[in-house]
Order: C-alpha cells, then structure tokens, then sequence
C-alpha cells in the first residue's frame, strides 16, 4: 500500500510538471521552440558561444572542424544565427569551420542602446567579430540585410575575403514594393501579410502563436525601426560598390522571393561581371532556410572551387 501511495505522488507531480510546462508552452511558445533548437544545436556538437565586439556581447555558434577553411554566415533583418540551422551543416560537413555570429540587437547578443543598427555599423561588428576569434580570412556569406552588411565588408576590406555569398540579398538602391511597416507586426493580419511576403504558401499560425510572435515584434521593434530608419534613406547602397568587387561572388535566389523580387539578384548578378547567379524555384526570401538541400550542394561546390 505504502508503494502504491508513493506511485500516486509521483504520477501527481509528473502531471502537475506537465501541467505547468503546458501552460508554459501556450503563453511563451517561440520561447519553447528557440530553446529546442538551441538545444537541439547543442546536442548534436554545435558550440554556443560569445565573445566581446567594441564592448558588447556578441553571440555565436561554430560548427565542423576547428582546423577547417572558415566559413562566416550572417542573417538578415529580424533574424538570428539559427536562421543558418538548416544550411550551415552543409558546409561542415564537406570540412568547413562555420562560425554563425548573432548581429548587435538580434538573437542572444546584446541589444545596445547607444548602436545604430546602420549596415555600416552592423559591418563594423561583423569585422570586430573576425578580430576577436583571429580569423584573418573568410568565405564569407550573408542573407537579405545580411548579404547587405557583407557587400560593404567586401567592398571595404576585400583582403579579408576569400569568396562572397548573398543569400535573397538586400543593398541595391529600390524603394521596397511592400509596405515596410509589416516587419513589425502588431496584428495577426499583418502578421499573416509578413509570412505571405516571405514564403509562398505559408502555413496557418495558431493564434497562440501568433500571439506570442507579435508579443516579440514589439519587444524588439525598436531595433528594426532603427535599422529600417538607415537603410530606408537609401545612403548607404550598393550599386556602385559592386562592379569594384574583385572575389568571386555566389548569388543565391529564391525564384518567389516577394522582399527581395528576383530582378535584384539578376542586377547584382549583371553589376559583377564575375558573379555566378543560382535561382531555386518554388522558393522565396526563406530559401537558406526552407531550401537548404537545393542550396546546400550549390554553396559546398562554390567555396570549394
């Protein structure tokens, strides 16, 4: 009987546990699923780690072989490190050292408030953050903003690069179609309009989700308004940066991209005579993410070329 007693408590506390991680899920569910994948990221030899850039913390996973050729990918506008989860593996696995940094304001970095959050100034960072692990020279990648701040990097210090990779990239002077405001959402209908932007056929949102999701947007909105702020004046494009580009340069597009429309990349494509463009149809702006077995042989055979 005392046994069957302990077996009663013990059945009593595991559903009381469930009850309050079920309740933990419905209110902070992006929460539950960026802990997953980072746990997830960890589990499987992935390291997490951070070091200090001008004075911030910047966050960092590094993957594959730590005497391997160096690869350094950098999201995009809203994103963070993870964003590479299904691409990155690609590159360690063919030898690669991958080093996936989380922009000043994004992801488990700091949130400055005295930064701009400027494409200069998040290049900046990207440099500092070569500086810090002593990496002298990169196959250096970047998606929508990210490919952005890596084309200032390439135009600025082009030593430091051995091949350049734009993922759906931002940078050209062209007003966007779209009204800029959804990237930060503050209703479940905009919410809806975002994910039509950027992946054909978007999924349903549960509205605990998208809850929380607009919960977040709003947390973090001051940082994208400022960077939005900067990149919306137009100052700090490209267009003339990219035919003085010298390193082979990789152009990866999703054929559906709706933020980054495909006559951008056949611009850049057309603005770097020594480009190679790669369109994967049936994707959009998420193509490094929901693409990643069309893309992931593609990037391997350019680095290693």
């Amino acid at each position: 009987m005392k046994s069957f007693g302990k077996l009663l408590w013990s059945l009593g506390v595991l559903l009381a546990l469930a009850v309050v991680a079920g309740s933990a899920f419905w209110a902070r569910p992006v929460s539950f699923f960026n802990e997953y994948n980072y746990l997830h990221l960890c589990l499987t030899g992935v390291q997490s780690r951070s070091v200090t850039v001008a004075g911030h913390r910047v966050h960092y996973y590094a993957e594959g072989p730590v005497d391997g050729p160096v690869v350094v990918l950098v999201h995009g506008l809203g994103g963070r490190s993870d964003d590479w989860r299904n691409l990155a593996p690609f590159f360690a696995k063919a030898g690669y050292r991958v080093y996936l940094p989380d922009l000043p304001g994004y992801g488990r970095s700091e949130q400055p408030a005295d930064f701009s959050y400027s494409v200069p100034d998040e290049a900046a960072a990207v440099i500092g953050f070569l500086d810090a692990l002593d990496l002298k020279q990169v196959d250096l990648g970047g998606w929508s903003m990210g490919g952005w701040i890596v084309q200032h990097i390439a135009s600025e210090h082009p030593e430091r690069i051995r091949r350049l990779m734009l993922f759906d990239s931002a940078g050209l002077y062209e007003k966007p179609a779209w009204d800029t405001r959804l990237f930060t959402p503050t209703t479940a209908a905009e919410l809806d309009q975002l994910d039509a932007l950027l992946m054909p056929h978007p999924p349903r949102v549960p509205g605990f989700i998208a809850d929380d999701i607009l919960r977040l947007s709003h947390k973090n909105a001051w940082v994208i308004h400022r960077a939005l702020g900067t990149m919306l004046t137009g100052k700090d494009a490209t267009d003339s940066q990219l035919p003085g580009l010298k390193m082979p340069i990789l152009i990866v597009w999703g054929g559906e991209d709706k933020i980054t429309p495909l006559s951008q990349g056949e611009k850049i494509h057309k603005l770097v005579q020594q480009s190679q463009l790669e369109v994967i149809p049936g994707c959009g702006h998420l193509a490094p993410n929901q693409c990643a077995p069309q893309i992931g042989p593609k990037v391997v055979e350019f680095v290693k070329r």
